[in-house]
């Protein structure tokens, strides 16, 4: 088994075929939306390979060290980064093939008028360990 991320992005990817704004919805189509993930998740929690999934809320905020004893410093929330990420799921499946085929579903819930976005989904495969990784610092 293998992990992917399959990441939703608001901002960044090629424009989706269904491209009205989830602000533009009525509320039926924002339900029936948030129905067909849910759905999903369930039906890959079903075949053991849903991990995990979330929507990200737009609020943020840039977090780093500082240095030995001092509080962690603080910036934003930079739009950049409410703007882009909109949520993400995390699958484990047997190949890449059945990553791709799983993204392509993902890909067709429904927006405005009911329709399919065909959103773009960005599909990474989780960093696995390699053999003499551990010593390159």
């Amino acid at each position: 088994m293998a992990k992917y991320l399959l990441l939703k992005h608001y901002r960044g990817a090629p424009a989706a075929v269904n491209d009205v704004p989830m602000d533009q919805w009525t509320p039926e189509e924002i339900s029936a939306h948030i129905q067909y993930m849910n759905d999903f998740a369930a039906r890959l929690e079903k075949t053991g390979e849903f991990v995990d999934g979330q929507a990200l809320a737009p609020e943020g905020a840039w977090v780093r060290y500082d240095g030995e004893g001092r509080p962690p410093v603080t910036d934003g929330p930079f739009a950049e980064t409410k703007d882009l990420i909109a949520g993400w799921m995390v699958i484990d499946v047997d190949s890449h093939e059945r990553a791709v085929e799983l993204a392509g579903e993902l890909s067709a819930a429904p927006g405005a008028g009911g329709k399919p976005i065909h959103e773009w989904l960005e599909l990474r495969p989780f960093l696995t360990a390699t053999p003499g990784i551990a010593e390159c610092h």
